[in-house]
């Protein structure tokens, strides 16, 4: 286990630690590929660093990285965190507005994105005026070719590679033409000199940039420290009891912060493997769980639910899987789960701007619906009423508002938003609009959310940014999304409540098109319900809780029932 000092709580720090320890232990591997060695993630790294470097990247820096779960966007990640810069890695799923919003939020100059995404970004070139130069990236896996020109210490003859390389990436690629935007291939076959050095960072520098949705709002950009990725990762080995001996097997996207400091940062801590697939797919979740001899995994609520409705089979408990960290861990299910797979789950609590303060236990027994205990040593958390910040007693539902012991070790704040900042640590203590009970012993019970965020899948949605899309058809006077229950646990479906400007001729598929080619796909409602008027407060609020209320009401246009395929439909207006 990697346990360094404070002032070396850094990205660039650890893999250089690590790769000094153990440089040809296995490090991490596509589902299908072959493994790379710590030292050569380290190689590969710095040859990036160094050519991100070239191409004008520069320590405090921030970079829009856009790219699926491959080892190029783990590439990406890396170079540009012991370059001294900020990688600002969003989901795959943005267009449109979502990602122009990302994109000019970040203020970021350069972008690396996955070739496939290039089309997407075509379309919203006009309007992120300050980015100028995009660097495109394959998917595949290409770990070899890479490992190989990185350990070389020739130069020109890698720089060669690395233009016919690009040729052949594009050649195979069908590039849209861009008017404005500086298009290139992302060199990955290029050396650094040996005298080269990488500027790194310190423990109070920004690390990277996630974007998690809010209430009331566009998507925030919450500001990580290097000092916090590493206490988060550090905890997770820690609390997972992660050895050497271990392999995560990881399907969350890269772009959320389960992944890449519950699992890849804290196997790096660890000196842990990685096996690193491209989606979830419930059908297969034991299959690749037994290929890849994973011991130890992380998980959501509804994949969860989704892996326990497959058929149950008599071998399904023989299996390589030890433990899995989740949030949360369905309570009507845990039992069941945890026997048929012969497995341990620990829920926790937790959020990107929060780390995870609040953890079961692998020592004590499953405590079906509880989230565990704070990590006390780095962690102070109060549940609080909402409208006054007073403590609430032992029993009662208040909000988790979370503070830490170490410095840089909670957000930093939402970048290039000072009035979400300010509200949101709000006197002194971070209000993460959860909440929650705790009962004598010291364990917290989660119980619902705050305001009208969305939870879809894993993805904190948020309703301003459907509201936003919806109103921009001519067919909407105004409109109002709320989430309803789903057949999944602490899961939404997306309901769409819309006033129509002209309700004879209103066609709900028709908007649903508009809105497919608005929204990233978890965002496109499930259901249009058509009113006269919504209802509001004598402030004139929307009031959203009648809007849920309703539930699935006779009005309501399921697209399901309608037999309408999302991903048909995203399709067609590519």
């Amino acid at each position: 286990m990697l346990d360094l000092p404070f002032e070396r709580w850094t990205l660039d720090a650890a893999l250089t630690e690590r790769a000094r320890r153990t440089p040809d232990a296995p490090f991490v591997r596509m589902v299908d590929g072959s493994p790379l060695s710590y030292a050569d993630m380290l190689a590969q790294s710095r040859a990036l660093a160094y050519a991100l470097h070239l191409e004008g990247v520069a320590a405090g820096d921030r970079v829009v990285v856009m790219g699926g779960n491959c080892l190029n966007t783990l590439r990406c990640w890396f170079a540009l965190n012991l370059l001294g810069a900020a990688d600002v890695t969003v989901n795959t799923a943005y267009r449109g507005q979502t990602l122009v919003h990302a994109i000019n939020t970040a203020e970021a100059s350069h972008m690396l994105i996955e070739d496939r995404l290039l089309a997407v970004l075509r379309e919203s070139e006009s309007a992120v005026p300050r980015l100028t130069r995009v660097l495109h990236f394959s998917g595949r896996d290409e770990s070899q070719n890479a490992s190989q020109n990185a350990s070389q210490n020739a130069s020109q003859n890698a720089s060669q590679n690395a233009s016919q390389n690009a040729s052949q990436n594009a050649s195979e690629v069908p590039l849209p033409r861009f008017e404005r935007l500086s298009i290139a291939a992302m060199p990955t076959e290029r050396s650094a000199p040996d005298d080269w050095q990488a500027p790194g960072a310190l423990p109070q520098d920004m690390a990277s940039i996630i974007f998690t949705s809010g209430t009331s709002g566009p998507a925030k950009g919450v500001m990580l420290a290097h000092a916090q990725t590493y206490l988060l990762s550090l905890e997770s080995a820690v609390q997972l009891k992660v050895t050497s001996d271990d392999t995560y097997y990881v399907f969350h996207p890269l772009f959320h912060m389960s992944p890449r400091y519950v699992a890849i940062y804290a196997a790096l801590i660890a000196g842990a493997q990685i096996c690193l697939d491209r989606g979830f797919d419930a059908a297969l979740w034991l299959d690749r769980i037994r290929a890849s001899g994973a011991t130890v995994s992380i998980a959501h609520g509804p994949m969860l639910e989704m892996i326990f409705a497959q058929p149950e089979r008599a071998d399904d408990a023989v299996n390589p899987l030890r433990r899995f960290a989740t949030s949360p861990f369905p309570k009507h299910i845990a039992a069941d789960f945890e026997r048929r797979f012969d497995v341990r789950g620990l829920e926790v609590w937790g959020m990107t701007e929060a780390n995870i303060p609040i953890w079961n236990s692998l020592d004590e027994q499953l405590d079906a619906g509880s989230c565990g205990r704070v990590i006390a040593d780095h962690y102070e958390v109060r549940l609080v009423n909402p409208d006054t910040d007073v403590e609430v007693p032992l029993g009662t539902a208040g909000e988790i508002t979370v503070r830490s012991r170490l410095p840089w070790t909670l957000m930093q704040g939402y970048f290039g938003n000072p009035e979400a900042t300010l509200k949101a640590w709000r006197n002194l203590w971070f209000h993460t609009g959860d909440l929650a009970w705790q009962d004598a012993d010291g364990r917290y019970y989660f119980v619902d959310r705050l305001g009208d965020r969305i939870r879809r899948r894993a993805e904190n949605v948020s309703s301003y940014e459907i509201e936003c899309a919806g109103m921009s058809h001519r067919s909407v006077l105004e409109c109002a999304a709320v989430g309803i229950p789903s057949e999944f646990d602490s899961d939404d479906d997306i309901k769409l409540v819309v006033v129509p400007s002209d309700a004879p001729a209103f066609d709900p598929l028709t908007l649903l098109t508009h809105l497919a080619k608005e929204l990233p796909h978890f965002m496109v409602p499930r259901y249009i319900e058509v009113m006269s008027d919504l209802p509001r407060t004598p402030t004139n609020k929307i009031r959203k809780a009648v809007l849920r209320e309703r539930g699935v009401s006779a009005t309501c246009w399921d697209r399901k029932a309608a037999g309408v395929d999302l991903r048909s439909l995203i399709q067609a207006g590519a």
